[in-house]
């Protein structure tokens, strides 16, 4: 049986604020485990996502895309998505909704209700560590995926969501 919601947190850690995403997916690892919550929670870190992780929301309730953005608005951006096609010129490096695209394309099963976490980078530059604005939203965006993983249900997910402006610059 697989955990009901699945969390993908992409980036790279040796890039600067490109390292907010796996660096969330390890405080939350350690938070979901100090809170008994992760057997509900599988979380998935990759430099970047690709087609093959379309098979990971396979009998899910609910995914979770993590990624930093250069440009998105402080602290993060927090919004549901949907299946997009022609998003991508190839199939190495996808954005989360052609994830969900290719999931559609290859399974006989709906797709889980999903959503993006953006947060905002401010450098990205090779052997960097994170910037102290990066690690102030990353400060708030880990407050807002306590508060999801505590209320994991589509309802509250899109109650927060619709609390947040309409775009994630990535």
């Amino acid at each position: 049986m697989s955990a009901p919601v699945v969390i993908f947190a992409v980036g790279n850690p040796s890039r600067g604020d490109d390292a907010i995403g796996p660096e969330l997916c390890a405080r939350l690892d350690a938070w979901l485990r100090d809170e008994k919550l992760a057997d509900r929670f599988a979380l998935i870190e990759d430099f970047q996502l690709q087609i093959e992780h379309a098979l990971d929301l396979s009998g899910r309730q609910l995914a979770l895309f993590i990624d930093a953005g250069a440009g998105t608005p402080a602290p993060y951006v927090f919004r549901p998505i949907v299946p997009a096609e022609g998003i991508a010129h190839t199939t190495h490096a996808l954005p989360p909704e052609a994830v969900l695209q290719v999931y559609r394309q290859t399974e006989a099963a709906a797709i889980p209700p999903a959503f993006v976490l953006c947060v905002r980078g401010e450098s990205f530059e090779l052997g960097e560590a994170l910037s102290r604005p990066a690690e102030s939203n990353l400060q708030a965006a880990f407050a807002l995926l306590t508060r999801l993983c505590r209320q994991s249900t589509l309802a509250d997910w899109q109650g927060m969501a619709r609390r947040q402006p309409a775009f994630c610059l990535t």
